[in-house]
Order: C-alpha cells, then sequence, then structure tokens
C-alpha cells in the first residue's frame, strides 16, 4: 500500500507548511530575522522607480526571485506629476492593505477558517502644507487614516472581530505606522 501524504490548504495556504515554519522558529528564534532591501532610482520630474529583489531571512540570502519587483512611482499631475506609478503615500496604503491582508488570510487559515473574500478600502488625510516648507503646525505625512474591511467568511462576526484584533497587533506594517521606527539617511560617498 502507498502512502501518500495530503497538504492541507485552507484560502490557498499551504496550513503545514505555516505550522512547521511557526515550530521551527519557536526551536530556532534566529531564522526569524529578515532584511528587506529596496533600490529607488530617480526618473524625471516626479518620477522615480524602486527595484526589489534580493533579502536576506531564515539565516540565509534568498535567492528565489530571478527578476526584480519593479515599482514606478509618480505623482498626479495636479501635484507636477505623469502618473506614472501611485505616489508615496499611495503605497504606504498598499503596503498596509497587503500586509493586513496577508496576516488576516494566513491567520483566518491557521484556525481553519475559511475566507471566499476580503476586500480594504483606505483613505489617509493629508495637508501638503508640511511638505511644501509652508508650515511648521502640520505634519508633512498623514494625519490619519481610515480603513474598512469586509469579509465573506464562513466564521461568525465575533470570530472575524476577534482574527482582526489579533491581526492588527501582529502586523508589521500597521505598528511602523504606529510606533515610531528610527531611520538613518547618509549620503553615500
Amino acid at each position: 500500500m502507498m502512502n501518500t501524504q495530503v497538504t492541507t490548504r485552507v484560502n490557498g495556504v499551504n496550513v503545514d507548511q505555516l505550522v512547521a515554519t511557526v515550530q521551527a522558529i519557536q526551536e530556532k528564534p534566529e531564522i526569524a530575522r529578515f532584511q528587506f532591501r529596496a533600490q529607488n532610482e530617480w526618473i524625471d520630474g516626479g518620477h522615480s522607480r524602486t527595484t526589489i529583489q534580493g533579502f536576506y531571512g531564515a539565516g540565509q540570502e534568498d535567492e528565489s526571485r530571478s527578476q526584480p519587483f519593479v515599482l514606478e512611482g509618480d505623482e498626479p499631475p495636479v501635484l507636477l506629476g505623469g502618473n506614472a506609478g501611485p505616489n508615496a503615500v499611495e503605497a504606504i496604503l498598499h503596503a498596509l492593505a497587503s500586509c493586513l491582508a496577508v496576516g488576516f488570510v494566513y491567520n483566518a487559515a491557521a484556525q481553519g477558517i475559511t475566507v471566499e473574500s476580503l476586500n480594504f478600502d483606505l483613505e489617509g488625510d493629508l495637508d501638503l502644507q508640511a511638505f511644501l516648507g509652508l508650515s511648521e503646525d502640520v505634519r508633512p505625512g498623514f494625519e490619519n487614516i481610515r480603513l474598512t474591511y469586509r469579509v465573506k467568511s464562513d466564521a461568525p462576526r465575533e470570530k472575524i472581530e476577534a482574527l482582526c484584533d489579533y491581526v492588527q497587533r501582529t502586523s508589521p506594517v500597521l505598528d511602523m505606522l504606529r510606533n515610531p521606527v528610527p531611520v538613518s539617511v547618509a549620503l553615500a560617498d
């Protein structure tokens, strides 16, 4: 008789691999340390291009990406750009939604919750006076961000709300937005 192993998949997530990853990190916490990198090049006007490929994680340099991801950044015409891509603050909204979606779906899968659909609507309010050097009384970044989510799932509302609370506590991007992160800036030689 042949022994075949069946992979448990929930929401497109390999739950067996997820559990194994958590166990491996519990046994060897240093493999949880990652370093992500990006390179950006100014193109013209408000347009710049970021490439993302290699990173360090799980105790080694990752080489799984044969081609870099290329992200275009620009401004809309009202902000003197050419709409070659979203602007940087819109990219932050994307990063937040993407991080929360991954956390929600992975944790739902780990709990055996089937998610049929998940959608986020995000809005961020920003006053350009600080960016333009016209005021020191307002901050240059978002004043606030509002996020609304919709979930179609087999779980009751209370379980979905508890899951969302947990995801908020464990989201790297939400943590970076809610808490100051040391950032060093240096001119290269």
